[in-house]
């Protein structure tokens, strides 16, 4: 065994052992593995939000103790990948780094960057694909360009056939003990420190709501293929049912993989309901096929025409809007959801996303910067293709003059309003006809139930036929410019 080679296999948003392509090619290569989680701090990719942070500790942990059920652990260090990785392959003498491949522009050229040193170490950068169903350069249009619709993109994805089906975790993998000697850089960091919040702990009210690790994500999918499923086409709206998979967490963190929930639930429940999810399971992979062909997707319109409209600056609208006291309840209903679990039902974050860029006017990348920030499964791909879509500025975007009515919008998905009690309860008491709409309210309701406008919870902070018509107005400018 001293002759067989080493690998080391470099974890990043793929922190599980079953499907993991990469891992199995290593345990396939034969020899000790060596596991490894790069804490990255450089500013090369963007900086992972404080509620990402606090979900991967958690997987991390898990991820440990997954490993050392097979004898196993994982080195966590933090700095420079693009320095680490090379030097952690001189000092243990690894002669392949195993990885899956990233589409973030900036992640990839840092792949690139890291890839250019172990050549110089005659060490092999192998790559996989394992976090999405497809590799985005697989679906293409007849003429070789990438697709700019999702509905045709989604036809040229079917037409391949099935994604692969996902591996099983590897029989046989024998492991490198993680301790590095005398390299200061290569030692386990504290990531309790790092990347748990303390003053205030705000993370222990969200651990009150998730579980962390591989086996808590099947779990939850097996529960969700089960049961809700079987009514996902009508059920995923309804924002105080527990209808949504809220398996995006754990696809972020790559706990679970989508090829993994792909074929868990290819035959479950009835076809409207599979074909409903699936379809959103690629529009995940969409949002990665978009970002790949669009690196500027998080900080560009991807319509230039929106380049020239005048958002509005309000950063007291602003705080409002992100601490869910606007005074509109099914958007402060989100916000608080948000704030309280650092998840957000998928109906929710369209309203409270129209809410800011249509009736505030406030620049979509003022909301993207937010949930960056206070979502567990905020992604790079997606959180930027879903705002520019609510926006009306990206590839298939809602049409800028499709402005939610927050009104209709509680009617609709909230009729009993019990998603507003859940989340705003200070309102708990107002009877349903005046839960979503308090300032239109009888003053003797208002009276019944203790409540003051003003005192015990916001007046609007605008007026939604005023904010309505204010965006109709700009995004008219912009389209005479």
């Amino acid at each position: 065994m001293s002759d067989a080679p080493l690998s080391l296999v470099w974890f990043r948003d793929d922190l599980r052992l079953a499907d993991h392509p990469a891992l199995s090619a290593a345990g396939d290569r034969g020899g000790k593995i060596l596991c490894v989680y790069v804490l990255d701090n450089t500013s090369v990719v963007r900086a992972p939000g404080g509620a990402y942070q606090w979900f991967l500790h958690g997987a991390l942990e898990a991820l440990k103790e997954a490993l050392e059920e097979k004898g196993g652990d994982c080195l966590i260090v933090q700095g420079d990948p693009v320095a680490l990785i090379p030097e952690l392959v001189q000092c243990t003498g690894a002669s392949a780094v195993f990885c899956h491949h990233r589409y973030q522009k900036e992640a990839r050229e840092q792949d690139e960057a890291v890839s250019k040193k172990l050549d110089t170490l005659d060490c092999s950068f192998i790559q996989s694909h394992g976090t999405v169903l497809r590799n985005p350069e697989s679906v293409t249009t007849k003429s070789g360009t990438p697709y700019k619709i999702f509905s045709a993109w989604w036809k040229g994805f079917q037409a391949l056939g099935a994604p692969p089906s996902p591996l099983p975790v590897p029989k046989h993998l024998t492991f490198r003990d993680i301790a590095i000697k005398g390299k200061k850089a290569l030692r386990p960091c504290a990531i309790d420190e790092l990347l748990l919040p303390s003053k205030p702990d705000w993370g222990k009210k969200m651990g009150e709501y998730w579980e962390h690790g591989e086996e808590a994500a099947t779990e939850l999918l097996h529960d969700f293929a089960h049961a809700a499923l079987g009514r996902y086409d009508t059920g995923r709206n309804d924002m105080a049912a527990e209808d949504s998979s809220r398996l995006s967490p754990y696809l972020r963190l790559g706990t679970l993989s989508p090829r993994q929930i792909w074929h868990y639930c290819k035959d479950k429940g009835r076809a409207p309901d599979r074909d409903t999810y699936l379809s959103e399971l690629g529009w995940r992979d969409f949002s990665w096929y978009t970002l790949f062909y669009n690196p500027e997707l998080p900080r560009r319109n991807l319509k230039a025409q929106f380049d020239k409209l005048s958002w509005r600056r309000s950063p007291k609208q602003l705080a409002a809007w992100q601490r869910g006291r606007t005074g509109i309840p099914v958007v402060d209903a989100g916000m608080r959801q948000l704030w309280e679990t650092g998840w957000m039902h998928n109906r929710a974050r369209m309203i409270v996303a129209s809410f800011l860029a249509k009736h505030l006017l406030i620049d979509w990348r003022e909301g993207e910067a937010w949930f960056w920030d206070t979502l567990i499964d905020a992604d790079p791909a997606s959180n930027a293709v879903n705002w520019q879509w609510v926006a009306g500025t990206g590839i298939e975007a809602s049409p800028f003059f499709r402005i939610f009515n927050p009104l209709r919008q509680a009617a609709k998905f909230d009729p009993e309003g019990d998603y507003i009690r859940r989340w705003v309860p200070e309102l708990a008491k107002l009877p349903n006809d005046a839960l979503a709409a308090p300032w239109a309210a009888e003053p003797g309701a208002l009276e019944k139930a203790g409540i003051k406008l003003g005192r015990d919870y916001p007046e609007p902070i605008v007026s939604l036929d005023e904010g309505r018509d204010r965006a109709m107005k700009a995004y008219r400018q912009t389209r005479g410019s």
